[in-house]
């Protein structure tokens, strides 16, 4: 129950929403309590890395706290119940309240908090989320019709005036992505990031994790995200002043024990409102104008923000809740076990999931090309998939990780995102990296039980699924090679892609 001096008016603020200046300034003139919630029931509902229940809810309580310190009344809900259950129980007697919320960008949440809004016995009052550069509802149909991520891109690049010259892109060309492939040479070392020490609050926090939830995914060792908006954009001079050059060039590169290479890792505070998308997005911009920065790099990160990240979420509004079962190769099998626990004789599989078992956190490469490819081609249930993403990154809410992985990454949905099935054999994580020089396996090797698993079991998923590249100009190449290759070449491929995938060891 709320505290009896409170005012007649209280605001709910989700764990992703934790900046005020998102929330309409009428309702915060008038001083609404402010009501945050710490679900351990919903914390249940998968196993998410301890590091990303530690960082929501430390974060969490430290925004609440400048709030108090603002001026706000607060109240901080706790409990095994749902995040509705608990509001409903606080505000059960408040008959005169009138509760005020922003929609969660989460559909699951919004449903339940629109449950409660239809029976509860006092006010309640939604708002539309502000903490996007785009509206849903201009682009959903749009999107579902099949409009591509290139062109809402461009129309974003219009709109928002970044680097354009009046009706025409910045030297010439909307995407300077050709430019942003190379492989990080010998004896080039990024920067370290910059990290944080836990304080008090952090350090309850962890402790509360580890006695609540001992078996999820991840340990809460050398915890170090930040978790103030203060250390944020720390942490965003961190990447603007001593990253963001090079971002641009090495942004797909694969670095045995670096996880991050130039990459920003802002994600994570963007993802919960400590940074805004527009913020970052003019700090790139300045840094360009000030020639701190080659016009690739600028170009590369903000098309992740304004193109690729505002696209998604517009997908997520458009295609939910239908596309969450998505699943057009039908495939059966769990996440492997490697994903749990990092075991596994192939080292681009260790090396990318070692970082996210760490910290919670590996760049889009590792996610898309080396993760999920194999996942596809070990024919994994993409639904399990994109789920183990959600609760194995810090950085991961549904809105974002669905898309991703049913749209893009897996071809689940059957090509409204993405117009092919985004895999790869041993050759582009060679190229990209320097991992297979100490693998097991052999990434010259095509068959065999020395050979690089990716090498046989690419082409057993072209041949498996050849109409997703046949009816794609571009990639329909790929089945005219496997039908090249001898009878007894392509018997080798699926006997040999029969028996890996078969023999695999799943998470259960």
């Amino acid at each position: 129950m709320l505290d009896s001096e409170s005012p007649n008016i209280a605001l709910f603020i989700h764990l992703d929403q934790l900046r005020l200046d998102a929330f309409p300034e009428e309702i915060l003139e008038k001083k609404p309590t402010l009501i945050f919630a710490e679900s351990y029931g919903d914390a249940r509902q998968l196993p998410f890395h301890k590091k990303k229940l530690i960082y929501m809810w430390s974060a969490q309580r430290h925004f609440a706290g400048e709030c108090q310190t603002n001026g706000f009344n607060t109240e901080y809900l706790k409990g095994d119940e749902s995040t509705e259950k608990l509001l409903e129980t606080c505000l059960s007697e408040q008959r005169e309240i009138t509760l005020h919320y922003m929609e969660p960008a989460e559909w699951e949440l919004r449903d339940r908090l629109s449950d409660l809004q239809r029976k509860s016995s006092f006010k309640i009052i939604k708002h539309s989320n502000t903490f996007f550069m785009s509206d849903p509802q201009e682009w959903k149909k749009k999107i579902a019709d099949g409009y591509v991520m290139e062109y809402f891109y461009r129309e974003m690049r219009k709109r928002t005036g970044y680097l354009m010259n009046g009706n025409q892109p910045e030297g010439g060309e909307w995407n300077y992505d050709k430019e942003n492939r190379k492989k990080l040479p010998k004896g080039k070392k990024p920067p370290a990031i910059l990290t944080f020490k836990p304080d008090d609050i952090t350090k309850d926090v962890i402790e509360q994790v580890n006695q609540k939830f001992p078996d999820h995914f991840g340990g809460s060792d050398d915890f170090n995200y930040a978790v103030t908006r203060t250390d944020a954009l720390r942490a965003m001079d961190d990447f603007f002043e001593n990253r963001f050059r090079d971002f641009g060039p090495y942004e797909d590169a694969l670095v045995a024990g670096q996880p991050h290479v130039y990459h920003s890792v802002l994600s994570v505070y963007m993802n919960n409102g400590l940074l805004s998308p527009v913020e970052l997005c003019e700090r790139a911009l300045q840094e360009y104008e000030a020639g701190n920065a080659p016009l690739n790099s600028v170009e590369g990160y903000i098309r992740q923000i304004i193109g690729w990240r505002e696209y998604i979420r517009n997908y997520y509004e458009a295609l939910m809740p239908d596309v969450r079962n998505s699943n057009t190769f039908d495939f059966k099998n769990n996440v492997p076990q490697s994903y749990w626990d990092g075991e596994t004789c192939m080292k681009c599989i260790s090396e990318c999931v070692k970082p996210v078992i760490e910290e919670g956190y590996s760049h889009h490469i590792p996610r898309l090309m080396v993760l999920s490819n194999y996942a596809n081609l070990t024919e994994t249930n993409p639904v399990e998939l994109y789920k183990w993403f959600w609760y194995a990154y810090v950085d991961a809410w549904e809105w974002v990780v669905l898309p991703n992985v049913l749209g893009m990454s897996t071809f689940a949905d059957g090509g409204i995102l993405a117009s092919k099935p985004y895999i790869a054999s041993g050759n582009y994580i060679n190229k990209m990296s320097d991992y297979c020089a100490k693998c097991t396996y052999s990434v010259k090797e095509k068959t065999g039980e020395k050979a690089c698993p990716l090498n046989y079991l690419y082409w057993n998923f072209v041949d498996n699924h050849r109409q997703a590249f046949e009816e794609n100009g571009r990639v329909s190449f790929m089945v005219n090679m496997f039908d090249k290759k001898s009878e007894e070449e392509q018997e080798t491929i699926k006997t040999d892609s029969e028996a890996y995938i078969s023999s695999l060891k799943r998470y259960t």
